[in-house]
């Protein structure tokens, strides 16, 4: 049975919420991402779409802390060469992204300035295909439906993927490298250390905040009929692909790109 999609708030949405908190919950999803090899399943079809683009230049929108980038990169390197990063945020993490750029030298580059996911500045989009890793649930439709139609005017193609599909039980599956890149989140943090040792060791204000955000966010998942709803308006403009990939502990991502015909 199809559930509906709910845009229920999340704790690291909220601007009331502490940045050590908000940062603490972003950072631990990064970590998690990268020790629970979540992303292993999105090399080959981002290197199809990127293949398809003819780009090695990727428009990270939402790129939140960079985590993602950062595993793709890894990730993508061990196959062959990584494209180029660049990192745009609404709220950019310039200290987190600075030290990516500099681990990652020639391949992750950042934007110090807000950038609207629903506007991309000419300057910023030329060349670049651009990708939306497990951040498109954040928007509610009208904005989702902005970020799409902006991708297809201006830009080279769009990726979009989540790290599950819209099942409150698929969270589950975070849990085993969840819980430990929580616990080590105070240790490996470069800033805060104090306050997010309190909310994470101290308290369990971390544990719940964080465990009610992932439940939130597989029901705020845009489905296949969401998407294909999404890009029906611009006709056959693009051309759109559909799939999902594996990761550990029986967990299924989903992806749906798209360039130019």
């Amino acid at each position: 049975m199809r559930l509906t999609r709910r845009q229920w708030f999340e704790w690291n949405d909220l601007a009331a919420t502490p940045a050590p908190l908000r940062d603490a919950i972003v950072e631990t999803l990064s970590r998690t991402l990268r020790w629970g090899r979540m992303m292993e399943g999105l090399v080959t079809p981002l290197r199809e779409f990127l293949a398809a683009a003819g780009t090695d230049e990727v428009l990270d929108v939402c790129a939140g802390a960079g985590g993602p980038a950062a595993v793709l990169a890894d990730e993508l390197t061990r196959v062959g060469a990584a494209p180029r990063f660049l990192l745009t945020d609404l709220f950019p993490r310039v200290a987190m992204w600075e030290q990516l750029r500099a681990t990652y030298p020639g391949v992750i580059d950042y934007v110090a300035d807000p950038v609207d996911a629903t506007a991309i500045p000419a300057a910023v989009a030329a060349g670049r295909a651009r990708m939306v890793v497990n951040a498109f649930h954040h928007f509610p439709p009208p904005l989702a439906q902005a970020i799409v139609d902006d991708a297809v005017a201006h830009g080279k193609g769009l990726f979009i993927s989540e790290a599950f599909e819209r099942n409150p039980l698929a969270f589950a599956r975070f849990a085993p490298a969840g819980l430990a890149a929580l616990v080590a989140t105070p240790l490996l943090t470069r800033t805060d250390h104090v306050a997010k040792a309190l909310y994470t060791w101290a308290t369990p204000l971390a544990l719940m905040a964080g465990t009610f955000d992932g439940l939130v966010s597989t029901l705020r998942i845009y489905d296949e009929a969401d998407l294909r709803g999404m890009v029906a308006r611009h006709g056959d403009r693009f051309r759109w692909t559909y799939g999902t990939y594996r990761y550990p502990f029986g967990g299924v991502g989903t992806y749906f790109w798209g360039v130019p015909r």
